[in-house]
C-alpha cells in the first residue's frame, strides 16, 4: 500500500498501535464470520485505505500517518456490525 500510494506522490506510514489495531480487527471479524485467516487482513486493509486511495491525487506531496485512532474510526462499525462484516471477505 505504501508503494501504491507513492506512485501518486503520497507517503504512508503506520504506527505500531495502528498495526496492532488492524490485527485485532482482522481477528474479531474472523471470529464473528468465516475464519479465512490472514486473507482477512487484505480486505481489512482495502476497507481502511479505500478513501485515501481515491483521494491520493489530491494529496500529492503529503505524508500520511495511520495511527490506531484512524484505524478505529474507519473500522469499528464493520467489526461491530455482523451484517457488514460478512461482506469483508
Amino acid at each position: 500500500y505504501r508503494a501504491l500510494l507513492e506512485t501518486e506522490g503520497v507517503g504512508l506510514e503506520f504506527t505500531a498501535d495502528a498495526v496492532e489495531s488492524l490485527a485485532t480487527f482482522a481477528f474479531q471479524v474472523n471470529q464473528s464470520t468465516q475464519n479465512i485467516g490472514a486473507r482477512r487482513l487484505y480486505t481489512i486493509m482495502e476497507r481502511l485505505l479505500e478513501e485515501l486511495s481515491f483521494e491520493a491525487p489530491e494529496k500529492k506531496g503529503d505524508r500520511l500517518k495511520i495511527d490506531a485512532g484512524y484505524v478505529n474510526q474507519r473500522l469499528e462499525k464493520v467489526a461491530k456490525d455482523e451484517d457488514l462484516s460478512q461482506f469483508i471477505l
